[in-house]
């Protein structure tokens, strides 16, 4: 699933993000959402997400809902 459209996002989700210090990297950091940072409905970079442990990146990867259910991914 897409993590650059805002409306495949949500609280609950496992996610693999890109944190500012991996950028040049690339190195995905996996959690939960815990709060959707970027307000507007897309993002070239993903969305910026808060995961349950505090850390801030940008979505690459949706891996699975609350109910862990498998998603695509792109």
């Amino acid at each position: 699933m897409n993590g650059n459209l805002r409306s495949n996002v949500k609280p609950g989700l496992t996610v693999d993000i890109v944190l500012k210090k991996d950028q040049a990297t690339g190195r995905l950091t996996r959690g939960i959402v815990k709060d959707i940072l970027t307000n507007s409905p897309n993002h070239p970079h993903g969305i910026k997400v808060r995961l349950q442990d505090g850390q801030v990146g940008r979505v690459k990867t949706i891996i699975a809902d609350s109910n862990n259910e498998i998603r695509t991914t792109e």
